[in-house]
């Protein structure tokens, strides 16, 4: 199973659009999807504040402000595969 990190905060339209791609994704992959609302976060706050939504696997980002379900899946395809 591949667990993303989510950074995102309240009222942001672009987060729930991103929250609604790894929703799709998550029907032929096996995601676990954990949000943190950087708003909570001074540190994250700081260094992701403009940046939102950004989507990590452990430390890395793989998507941020938008993303496609067609690429999301080639990303978390890529994560999962021996060579990783």
């Amino acid at each position: 199973m591949i667990r993303l990190t989510l950074l995102t905060r309240g009222g942001c339209r672009l987060c729930d659009e991103m929250k609604e791609v790894v929703r799709q994704v998550q029907r032929s992959h096996r995601l676990s999807l954990t949000e943190v609302d950087i708003s909570t976060e001074p540190a994250l706050e700081r260094r992701w504040g403009t940046e939102i939504p950004v989507l990590l696997d452990g430390g890395r980002v793989i998507a941020r402000h938008r993303t496609t379900a067609q690429n999301l899946a080639a990303a978390v395809s890529r994560a999962t595969s021996p060579s990783r």
